[in-house]
């Protein structure tokens, strides 16, 4: 199976490409798209299964069937959190998915995968959520088979939750949002490429939209207590009112700056609470439990 994967220089692309690499006896070939000389770099030295990197933008419709010529699946991945002058929500979710619809279109696509976000919806007034939705809505459009996943916040090597979690366990001091009140439902890395590689197959989870979430919910504050725990640390934790934080965004906004805004705000502070049983029934095996993500992301596995 030839597999396009979009965003491969970021998290879950790299973790793709790991696990793809260590499937003995499956014929998976990677095309790794990226657009920058420093990402192409970066994902070479990962890209130990048989695959090639394309150095392509997402404006060049040419290059994106070159990219896409002879492949039977695509794994959707670009998405951001934090907006920049170059990069809005309307750009890095809508412009890429319309790109790659109408390439795969145009190829030997027989299915799409896409990993999209928990609360995804395209009547939101949030523009995270809402142009996450409005891009589940292209794919479902596209008459190709698809498989969307919705996931949360990811734990596991090379995440920003792995790397938030590490630097807040590693303070004797430690800010949270309300006091880390928010209910969280991490899911590993690694699990999202097992997955994404599993939804390649025609026949699984066929247009179907999933909510893939981690196996318990629990509160931010409870989930640094256990990293310090397994790190045989203490920690305290003092609360920064989301009010305030949200106030200074909005001024902030009102300035023209971009990155951390309301909209990223509502989403890191949104409470997750969803069943994960009918996704990972749907999709064939158990999820990694909480405390192995921790371990993970913390350095302290032995994977």
């Amino acid at each position: 199976m030839r597999i396009v994967l979009t965003g491969a220089n970021g998290a879950v692309g790299q973790s793709i490409l790991r696990y793809g690499a260590r499937q003995a006896g499956e014929a998976i070939t990677f095309v790794a798209l990226v657009r920058s000389d420093r990402a192409a770099e970066e994902i070479k030295p990962v890209l130990e299964h048989p695959g090639s990197v394309f150095q392509v933008s997402y404006d060049d419709p040419k290059g994106l069937r070159a990219a896409f010529a002879d492949a039977s699946a695509v794994i959707h991945l670009a998405g951001i959190l934090f907006e920049t002058a170059s990069s809005t929500y309307e750009r890095a979710h809508l412009s890429t998915t319309h790109a790659v619809v109408e390439a795969a279109k145009q190829s030997a696509i027989k299915k799409i995968v896409v990993v999209s976000a928990t609360g995804a919806d395209e009547a939101s007034s949030n523009g995270f959520w809402r142009t996450k939705g409005q891009a589940e809505a292209i794919v479902r459009s596209s008459g190709l088979p698809y498989t969307i996943l919705r996931v949360p916040i990811l734990l596991g090597a090379g995440t920003e939750g792995a790397a938030a979690l590490k630097r807040n366990a590693s303070q004797k001091k430690v800010k949270l949002i309300d006091g880390g009140r928010t209910l969280q439902q991490p899911l590993f890395v690694d699990d999202v490429a097992r997955a994404a590689l599993i939804a390649c197959q025609p026949s699984v989870a066929k247009n179907r939209t999933l909510e893939f979430v981690g196996p318990v919910s629990l509160s931010e504050r409870e989930m640094v207590e256990r990293a310090c725990r397994l790190l045989g640390r203490e920690v305290r934790v003092s609360s920064v009112p989301k009010g305030l934080l949200r106030f200074v965004l909005t001024i902030r906004k009102l300035a023209g700056k971009r990155g951390f805004s309301v909209d990223a705000l509502d989403v890191i502070t949104a409470d997750t609470r969803l069943d994960p049983v009918e996704a990972s029934r749907e999709l064939g095996f158990q999820l990694t439990g909480v405390d192995e993500m921790i371990k993970n992301s913390l350095g302290l596995s032995g994977d």
